[in-house]
């Protein structure tokens, strides 16, 4: 069998007790059906209409149970399919699924098998092309997969926020290659508690499934095959797939100018790299971006999908309760947003927090006229909060998912 197939029959990942949907339901980027929105399709689509979904690599059902939950609580029509070649993953998944009364299409199948099934509004793809034999031909089959005005949520690893993984991965497939899956991780514990002091893995504290279960440690270290993304990466493999970058989860992160100091020549300096270079020399350095989730779709719509700030257009803040925010805001005139110990700051000008206050699912015309303002000073005065907010997945559009 393949190593990486028998790792999923004997480690369906992540780990998943299906009794567990009776408490909570996982919810995560990407698949969030408010970042679909905002992000592939303006934050304006009618989900009153059909909505053809596809898991592609679905695993035990994390984001397929997700957006299959959430579509169904708005009621929207969907029609989601799983796909995933691990019948162990296949079987959580089930189980989940039928303890929500979810319906949902199960194919057991490889990825590249996706466009068979037909064409789809949404794909969601995450942790899965890394560790394809040939990454080319999953992304290629995707983006055949995908519905003329669709969209995809893709997650890959990166490589500098995973410093000490690959050489910590190869020197497992040399000593424990010949071991039994079930018998890994066990034996790779030992090895870990005596790692030397010098060790990179010992110092990233940017990883930390290992500690979480065995199937976490197994993906983590002991996998036999995962090839990382780097931005550059992800944009060649995107491009050869006919495929654009609509926007990276969160885009602030992908800014340079976050990790340089404020001097005009470097700032000159960036301005005039292409996008994707500029995103590439944030990722060196920042060093603590250990995967990437975009949401892409086919390369001439790209650049229009996007949600925009309009009269229209419906804010939804994202774990910030409009309130609480709004007095940060006059008080320090700035939030903090910390990713494991690495924070960063965002600058909002107290004035605009008495506009956070009114954002309560009316569309931004209606919080203007509360204000008391203009469309024009409004946008003006919204402006540093959009860019601010959307800049770190704090505030999405979208009518219908707040």
């Amino acid at each position: 069998m393949d190593p990486v197939s028998e790792q999923y029959e004997t480690f369906p990942y992540p780990e998943r007790n299906p009794k567990d949907e009776t408490r909570r339901l996982v919810t995560g980027s990407p698949s969030a059906p408010r970042e679909i929105d905002h992000f592939l399709f303006g934050g304006a689509r009618d989900w009153r209409q059909p909505f053809r979904v596809l898991a592609a690599g679905g695993g035990t059902g994390d984001g397929t149970i997700q957006i299959a939950q959430l579509l169904a609580d708005a009621g929207c029509p969907a029609e989601i399919t799983w796909l995933d070649p691990s019948r162990a993953a296949r079987d959580i998944a089930e189980q989940r699924a039928a303890l929500r009364g979810l319906d949902i299409r199960f194919v057991t199948g490889p990825l590249e098998e996706a466009p068979a099934l037909g064409q789809f509004d949404y794909i969601d793809c995450c942790g899965v092309l890394h560790h394809l034999d040939r990454p080319q031909e999953g992304f290629d089959a995707l983006a055949r997969a995908l519905a003329p005005e669709g969209g995809m949520g893709l997650m890959v690893y990166a490589p500098y926020g995973r410093t000490g993984v690959y050489a910590l991965q190869s020197a497992f497939g040399r000593l424990l290659g010949g071991d039994a899956p079930s018998a890994k991780p066990a034996l790779a514990r030992r090895v870990l508690e005596a790692l030397p002091e010098a060790n990179w893995f010992r110092h990233n504290r940017f990883v930390s499934d290992h500690r979480v279960s065995d199937a976490g440690l197994y993906d983590l270290l002991l996998h036999a095959r995962d090839v990382p993304f780097s931005v550059s990466d992800l944009g060649a493999a995107l491009e050869t797939a006919g495929l654009g970058l609509v926007s990276m989860l969160e885009p602030a992160r992908y800014d340079p100018l976050r990790y340089l100091p404020d001097d005009p020549a470097l700032a000159s300096r960036v301005a005039a790299l292409a996008p994707l270079e500029r995103m590439a020399l944030a990722e060196e350095l920042a060093g603590d971006i250990r995967l990437h989730v975009a949401y892409v779709t086919h390369a001439a719509r790209a650049g229009s999908v996007l949600a925009k700030v309009t009269p229209a257009a419906v804010p939804r803040l994202v774990g910030l309760p409009a309130r609480a925010l709004a007095e940060t805001v006059a008080r320090r005139g700035a939030i903090t947003i910390d990713y494991a110990g690495v924070k960063h700051v965002v600058r909002l000008p107290g004035a605009a927090a008495r506009l956070i206050a009114l954002v309560d699912g009316r569309p931004l015309s209606e919080i203007a006229r509360a204000a008391g303002l203009d469309w024009f000073a409004f946008a003006q005065a919204w402006a540093p909060v959009h860019a601010g907010l959307t800049g770190f997945n704090k505030l999405n559009y979208s009518r219908t998912f707040g």
